[in-house]
């Protein structure tokens, strides 16, 4: 049997400072909000040259006065992918391919074009909060149904801190955020709570079948007993989510991450915050019995 019980303290001190530090960046460096929450222009290009390079094609664009411009490779060599803001000129596409052409010839296939405005992207960045928000309270309602409050209590500090950790090294690594990153923080909620209930199931089943044991035991028995299935969930999910990460290409990139984090982090925290909670608030069969009545 695995001791877990024995790192309660130190990895609850390990958590209250990657909330901390994940708090500050988020709030002194900020998130870096995509096209989609901040509005602008995204052009996927093709080029049949593979003599062009990124830095030649940024220079180009930059000459055009349109705003902040981003230029990457995607995908390979000779695939880019430029965003810029916002423009009130109409035009702009058709004048960005003359412009392209007549430095570089007629090398360039614009693949996906995709304009988001200032009012949608407002609305599009509200609803994704909102979304996070009506998810992290419908499970605190689901929780405190189904059990105790101290497990509630416990379920809810795990979730917070698995959706607020994940986005910190989204803002530590300046990484983008997108629809399909908040499409992955709402999975992480769902993950994250789901491998907290079965070991909830078997504390709750544990407290009273054994009323001679306290509590700090009696959670290391029950995330022992639950072991075997969190790992076969998490280490399954996980090859899953490092084939997309490496071989789904750009796009899923971002989403795929933001999973591999809130797999790593939701299992973390399934057995070193909200188990951690129960022993600290000190639960008892007597507490159980209580609510069964």
């Amino acid at each position: 049997m695995i001791a877990f019980n024995k790192y309660y303290n130190k990895f609850n001190i390990l958590s209250v400072l990657l909330v901390s530090v994940s708090l500050l960046f988020l709030i002194f460096k900020g998130l870096n909000f995509g096209i989609d929450f901040k509005g602008g222009t995204l052009i996927e290009l093709r080029s049949s040259d593979n003599k062009i390079n990124v830095t030649s094609l940024r220079d180009n664009l930059n000459q055009m006065d349109l705003g902040d411009v981003s230029v990457k490779n995607f995908g390979n060599d000779t695939d880019y992918l430029i965003k810029f803001e916002i423009s009130d000129n109409k035009n702009v596409i058709e004048e960005i391919k003359t412009n392209l052409d007549k430095s570089f010839g007629n090398n360039f296939d614009f693949r996906r074009v995709e304009n988001v405005g200032p009012k949608v992207s407002a609305e599009l960045l509200k609803s994704g909060i909102v979304a996070i928000c009506v998810a992290l309270t419908l499970m605190l309602i689901y929780i405190w149904i189904r059990f105790e409050w101290q497990f509630s209590l416990g379920a809810i500090l795990a979730l917070f801190h698995d959706v607020i950790v994940t986005l910190g090294l989204f803002s530590l690594l300046g990484l983008e955020i997108n629809l399909s990153i908040i499409a992955a923080v709402l999975t992480i909620v769902g993950y994250s709570m789901n491998d907290t209930v079965v070991i909830y199931d078997r504390v709750r089943e544990n407290l009273r079948k054994y009323s001679d044991i306290k509590i700090y035991d009696l959670t290391n028995i029950s995330i022992n007993e639950t072991l075997s299935r969190t790992l076969i969930t998490s280490v399954t999910t996980l090859l899953a989510l490092l084939s997309i990460f490496f071989f789904g290409g750009e796009i899923l990139k971002g989403f795929s991450l933001a999973m591999i984090f809130g797999v790593i982090f939701g299992t973390y925290s399934s057995i070193y915050i909200a188990n951690t909670v129960l022993v600290r608030l000190k639960v008892t069969q007597k507490t159980v019995l209580r609510e069964d009545k």
